[in-house]
Formats: structure tokens, sequence, C-alpha cells
């Protein structure tokens, strides 16, 4: 358990899914916590599991479909370079002559090393699922389920993890 913070329940598990509003569109759907943010309650992450529907095979094409969860509103789906990003999935198919290649790139939040207590902590009362693809023909979707607990952090720690994912958008 991270210092400063109190578990106020068991583990719970958080499923959902998002699809493009059309192919080759960004699309962003926020996912409420209800979290009560006068008790200064958090969600910690424990977990997160991703999948996403495969691109097309398109010739002499690369097709992708990028998905990820982050704790405040993006643009785009990011990186684990940016620091609001909890999870990110990539899926890519490239055509060359005929000769298809995919390739399935698994990131952070898929399995956390046994020595984390957490992977990330949500401190506001809402979270986004962000998926677009590139090239395809149809639409595609992103599938999540997160693994976590919500938890009361004292009033500087809840201040300082509030300021940090305001800031972190």
């Amino acid at each position: 358990m991270p210092k400063g913070l109190k578990s106020t329940s068991s583990i719970i598990q958080i499923s959902g899914e998002i699809t493009e509003s059309a192919a080759d569109t960004f699309t962003s759907r926020r996912i409420d916590l209800q979290l009560n943010p006068l008790d200064n309650e958090v969600f910690v992450v424990l977990s997160v599991n991703l999948d996403l529907t495969a691109p097309d095979l398109v010739t002499d094409r690369a097709t992708t479909t990028n998905f990820s969860l982050s704790s405040t509103e993006r643009t785009s789906v990011g990186s684990l370079a940016n620091s609001n990003v909890i999870a990110h999935k990539r899926m890519q198919i490239q055509d060359v002559g005929g000769t298809a290649v995919a390739v399935d790139e698994h990131i952070a939040g898929e399995t956390p090393s046994a020595l984390l207590d957490y992977v990330y902590i949500i401190a506001t009362d809402d979270f986004f699922a962000n998926v677009i693809g590139n090239n395809n023909n149809a639409a595609k979707k992103g599938i999540f389920r997160m693994y976590g607990y919500r938890a009361k952090a004292d009033a500087a720690t809840y201040a300082a993890l509030v300021q940090s994912e305001v800031l972190s958008s």
C-alpha cells in the first residue's frame, strides 16, 4: 500500500470497450469511476489487460490499431512517453508483395512486475479509453479490464496526486 493511502474497498475490476466512430478516426470515451473528492478518494490501479481488434490486411500497406487508457482526456492515443497514459497497446500488420507480417505489442500495464505496489493512481473521478486505426477499411475496437481498489488519501497526498494528474494533460 502506498504511503498516505488507506484502502476503502477490496479489489474490483472495471471492464469496457470503445469502437472508432469511423475507420481511422481517433475516438475517446470517458469512464466515470464515481470517486468521492470530498473524501479524498482515489483509485489505485493494480493491473490492466488490453485487447483490440486486429488491423485489416491490406496489400502493400501497413495497417495499425492503437489503444490506450489515460487518466486525463487526450487528442491522440499517446504512448508510455506521456505521463497521463496508464496503459497502451499497438498492433500492426504489414503486407509487402503478398507476404504479411503481424506485430502485436504488449506495453506497460499488461503484466506489472510483482515488485510493484501499483501501476497507477487515478486521483480524479474518471479516466479515458482512446482508440485509432491507420489504413484500415473498418472501424477498430479496444477492450480493457482494469483491476484496482478505492483508497482514501491524506490531504497532502491527495492534493499532490490531483495536481500531478491535471498537469499531465
